[in-house]
Parts: C-alpha cells; structure tokens; sequence
C-alpha cells in the first residue's frame, strides 16, 4: 500500500519518516497509523507533491520497544535515507527515547497521541492532547454529573502516573478529599481485575456518586470492562472516562459491556462533518475495508501532516529550522468542521469532546467545548510547573520560561 518510485527519481525525493510499531504489542494501535500516513502521503503525491518533488516514505518498524524507537529515529535521520520529518511514537516511553536524538540531530518528530504533558521540545510538535484538552475537561464534566469520589485507575508508566499526579492537584484544588480519590496502577497486559474492581465496587457504595477515571491502556481494558460487567458495576452505577480508549481499541470486540461508558478525545469517528465524512471515505477505499474505523490519533496525524506541508511551502524548504520557524500559528483544518492552529508551545488547538460508547463500537458525543483549546505544555496545577510556559518563537525560543523570574529553564522537559 506504500508508494514505489523508481530509482532515478528517489535521487529527488522529499523523505517522509513513519516511526510507528508494526509489531509487538502496540502494533494494535501503532500499524493503523502508519497505513494512514502512507495514504496521505500517497494523496499528496497524487496533488503534485510538494516543492515540485514527490513524498517517500521511509517505513521502520521499532516492534514496540522504547530503545529501537531511539536507535531507528537515529537511523532515518543520519543513515542513508536522511529524512525531512518524521511521523510517529505511540507511548510516552517510546516518545522520551526518541525526544533525545531528535533534538541531538536537530530532526522534526510529530506525535499525535495524548500524553502527559510537562515537557517541551523544539524539536517535537505534539499534535495529540495535552491534559487540560482530555483530562481536566472530562473530570469537568463528570463533576457537572455529580460525581464526588474518584477512583483513578491506571497502566503503570509515565503518562497514566503524571496525568493522575496533575488529576490527584486538581481535584484536591476543587475541595475532594484524599479519602475521595483512590490510585492504582496495574502492569501492561494486566488481566486479573477481580479484586481492584471490587475494590472499586467497594468504594462506590459509600453514598456518594462515584467514577472511574482510566488511563489504563492496551489490552488490559477488555477484561477490565469485563469484570466490571461480571461484578454488575453499569455505566450508571460508576461510570468509566477513559483516555486510551477509542475506535480502534473497540474494533473486533464485544461492547456490550461498554455500553454506556465514556472517553475523552478530540475526535470521533461519529463527528457530523464534511470533512470527516470525506477523510472515512477515502480510509475506507485506501484500505479496502468497508468495516475500517478512524481516530483521534489518525485526525492527529492528518493535522499534523497538513501543517508541515503548509509550514514547507510557506518556508519554501525542508530546512528543519526554517520549518520550525514557519509552522507557528499556521492553521489547517481539522475533521470535526473547525481548524487547529500550531501554538507558540508547539501543542495546537483543539475541541475537547466526551463521547458514550454504543453497542456498535462508536461513540455518541455527549459533551464537547464550545470553541478549540489551546495545549499547554506545563500544567497549571502542579506547584513545580505552574509558573512555566513554553514558547519557542525568536527571540525567547525556550521550552521551559519561568514567567516569574522571566528565566528559561531546561527546555528539554521534566523527566
């Protein structure tokens, strides 16, 4: 499904990286998104190319191991293929071993998967959500609902634990007591959920209403849902907002137990909108299956392909700092009807939706906010954060500005 060129013209070719597992056990998720990027870039060449040249892409598989992600990131930038940008990560392990090298090397890394935030990186334009566009709004919501106790329940690496960390800062800051939010962390894979569900269960039945909060990814969500169905725990007794749920993971699986519970993203496939319509046509026809689902982190990449396409004919270069300089405040449109813009922080606006799983595996949106939300690259409810920004225009060009002092900090991000 890729695009083969001939010989002679690879000699002028614009090299497009796709860093993305098509093994191992993120290849779930991560092989969806190198397809995609393989038919934008094929669209792309079908409108001419770009700067009169044509996109190749330059495919590697990391097998879901966070140090090949780095070795291969390396590798695209200085071996023989030598690419202009590269699009890719899933996790935030794999992310933090490449961040590094890219920066090293002076390449451009896309990233179009929700994550944690507390970092900033000249070199990485983070095209997924950041907290305060998933995590914050949806606690907003449930507590609109009436929730009051909060079990948060999470995979056991750095973005579930950093995101419950800024969760845990500001619940406390809107009144919850400790006693009121539970934490547990549970392996990749986990399986056994019989007594962390009826602790939750447990917790629950104090009287007054309570939610789950998931950033538990992978495989470990089927018999998580399963045995909160088995334990008779329904979306209106506790419902679930997860973070790292979405189409994808709900493809070729019974949602019945789901039903009812919620996730956070930026985008649903269900999204009333031309555009949408327009891009799931074209999935569909590229992969020859009329069942083919989208997601969040597809309109991610699609966002983030189009505003480097933008950013390269404004520079009239591939010229990474040309690039980096161009693409802020450059704005193309996204797949629920509006546009996103490319932020000062490298983070983009976006709308913030919450959507209820249905028996056919989509989700019906049952809240979403009123206008885009800008990423913020350091939360606001994090004492040792709270006071930076990021802001890479000329001349701060710092990641990590501390608006008090008006010094910039290590602009690497926090580890």
């Amino acid at each position: 499904m890729g695009v083969a060129l001939p010989a002679a013209a690879q000699e002028d070719t614009i090299k497009v990286g796709i860093l993305h597992s098509l093994s191992g056990t993120m290849a779930i998720s991560e092989s969806t998104l190198k397809d995609e990027m393989l038919m934008l870039i094929e669209e792309q060449n079908e409108k001419g190319g770009l700067l009169g040249k044509q996109l190749e892409p330059v495919v590697m598989d990391p097998a879901s191991d966070w140090s090949l992600y780095a070795e291969q990131a390396r590798d695209m930038l200085t071996g023989d293929d030598k690419v202009d940008v590269i699009f890719g990560n899933w996790t935030s392990a794999s992310r933090k071993a490449v961040l590094p090298v890219v920066e090293e090397e002076n390449g451009l890394l896309f990233y179009p998967v929700q994550y944690e935030g507390e970092e900033s990186s000249e070199n990485i334009f983070y095209t997924g959500a950041a907290p305060n566009q998933q995590a914050i709004p949806a606690v907003d919501y449930l507590m609109s609902q009436g929730v009051e106790r909060w079990a948060l329940l999470g995979t056991d690496y750095v973005y579930p634990r950093t995101t419950n960390k800024i969760l845990e800062a500001y619940l406390k800051d809107h009144g919850v007591a400790d006693d009121d939010i539970m934490v547990n962390y549970t392996p990749f894979g986990f399986s056994n959920w019989q007594s962390i569900v009826s602790e939750v269960k447990d917790f629950g039945s104090q009287g007054k209403k309570t939610a789950v909060v998931s950033t538990i990814n992978g495989d470990a969500n089927v018999p998580f849902y399963t045995e909160l169905s088995n334990q008779g725990i329904s979306a209106s007794d506790i419902p679930v907002v997860a973070f790292s749920v979405g189409e994808q993971e709900l493809s070729g699986i019974d949602t019945g137990p789901l039903v009812g519970h919620m996730a956070a993203w930026n985008y649903f496939m269900s999204v009333d909108s031309d555009a949408n319509y327009d891009f799931i046509d074209n999935w569909v026809e590229y992969t020859g299956d009329d069942m083919a689902v989208t997601n969040d982190p597809m309109e991610a990449h699609y966002i983030g392909f189009n505003m480097w396409l933008e950013a390269v004919r404004e520079a009239g270069t591939t010229d990474v700092d040309a690039v980096k300089d161009s693409i802020i405040g450059v704005t193309v449109p996204n797949l629920s009807g509006g546009s996103s813009a490319m932020m000062p922080n490298h983070h983009i606006t976006k709308p913030v939706m919450i959507g209820e799983i249905q028996d056919d595996g989509q989700f019906s949106v049952v809240w979403e906010t009123s206008g885009n939300v800008a990423g913020d690259a350091w939360s606001d409810y994090l004492p040792e954060s709270q006071n930076l920004i990021s802001d890479w225009r000329a001349p701060l060009r710092c990641g990590k500005l501390n608006v008090d002092t008006m010094t910039c900090e290590d602009g690497a991000g926090a580890e």
